[in-house]
């Protein structure tokens, strides 16, 4: 298996190419700057360097000179944020295998990786499973922040509820970086960000999210701040500083109502997860079993005789009502011949070990291990 060090002091940079690269088998190690990356080669053999340019303490062309003196072959794919003859040129006689522009797309990052490491550009881990396209994310899932300060990522990260997926940024370019690779319901941007213009970062949201809510964060004691951030192409506006209310209710007016609980596609079924209060848990459960149903009937409409399941994202909040919902499942899929492999966490199968009906449905700890159990 390829081990991979990415290194970027922008966290968001790691996690998308992270998120790129592991779904080829390659294994990926993390450092935040050029001294942190020489500290990880001397700890771990690895096969290519994906290195950024503009790092503080070493940047990424000292990292590499002292690597080429030190005796090191490492391939290295450096990213950068300038496109200019000279700046490129200068990269490559320092002994790089390529360059890619940030922001960079998905694509054109694997296929680099891939041309560095010697590999053919269809090129598959050993074992893996068939190609399948993914499933579309739910709306509600994901949100992203955008703010200059960590404290209020910290904030609206400790107010989010655990089903929503949150990431932050701490400016326009890392923020454009994650909506590339991702797809958002609800984002979060300062009313002040100090390297960007807020119209411009909006227009340019809009054409990455066309389906995200693109929510200010302003004072209170600013004057018209909600006109003024409509008026800069802003859906809404969320006062700072803010309090779990005014979160909660933000989300379940964005986009809770209209959420697709269960996603499927061909063989393979994803529960969304949930966003709200939890005296609302009944109606998630209730929209959630019929929508489930639904998708057992259709499986065995198209002659399908076993499925995945993916129920990670399942609330355990309250644990009598998850193990009733899993049992309906089992019962359903039983009365339609259809055989259910489900992937869920070690705290839910505690939770439906004392519910008989739901005793027959065998738990897996990936969706790869339940794929590969058919």
């Amino acid at each position: 298996m390829p081990r991979i060090l990415t290194v970027d002091d922008s966290r968001a940079i790691r996690m998308i190419v992270a998120k790129q690269l592991q779904p080829l088998g390659f294994e990926i190690g993390e450092a935040e700057d050029g001294i942190d990356g020489l500290a990880k080669l001397q700890s771990a053999a690895y096969d290519l360097v994906v290195l950024d340019v503009t790092m503080p303490n070493l940047d990424g062309p000292g990292m590499l000179a002292k690597m080429r003196e030190s005796g090191s072959k490492t391939p290295v794919l450096m990213l950068t944020s300038e496109s200019k003859t000279a700046i490129v040129s200068t990269l490559m006689r320092l002994g790089i295998s390529d360059f890619v522009l940030k922001p960079f797309k998905g694509d054109e990052l694997k296929t680099k990786v891939l041309k560095a490491l010697k590999l053919p550009a269809d090129y598959a881990p050993a074992g893996a499973p068939a190609p399948v396209a993914p499933a579309a994310a739910s709306p509600g899932e994901r949100a992203l922040v955008i703010d200059d300060m960590e404290n209020v990522h910290k904030k609206v990260r400790s107010i989010m509820p655990a089903s929503v997926t949150l990431d932050a940024s701490l400016n326009a370019a890392e923020a454009l970086g994650l909506c590339r690779a991702n797809q958002y319901a609800l984002i979060l941007i300062d009313g002040d960000l100090p390297d960007a213009s807020l119209a411009s970062l909006a227009r340019q949201l809009r054409l990455l999210q066309p389906k995200a809510v693109l929510v200010a964060m302003a004072l209170r004691t600013a004057n018209n701040a909600a006109g003024e951030m409509r008026a800069q192409g802003l859906d809404d506006v969320l006062f700072k500083p803010f309090t779990s209310v005014a979160v909660e209710t933000l989300i379940a007016r964005c986009f809770q109502g209209t959420q697709e609980l269960v996603v499927a596609q061909d063989t393979f079924v994803r529960l969304a997860g949930y966003c709200g209060h939890d005296d609302k848990l009944d109606g998630y459960f209730q929209k959630l079993s019929a929508q489930m149903k639904e998708a057992i009937g259709k499986l065995a409409e198209g002659c399908f005789d076993s499925a995945v399941l993916d129920a990670s994202q399942l609330p355990l909040v309250q644990p009598i009502r998850a193990a009733q919902f899993m049992a309906e499942v089992c019962k359903a899929s039983a009365d339609c011949g259809v055989n259910l492999r489900v992937v869920g966490s070690a705290e839910l199968a505690v939770v439906i070990a004392g519910f008989q009906d739901a005793k027959s449905l065998r738990l897996f700890q990936s969706v790869e291990e339940a794929r590969a159990a058919a």
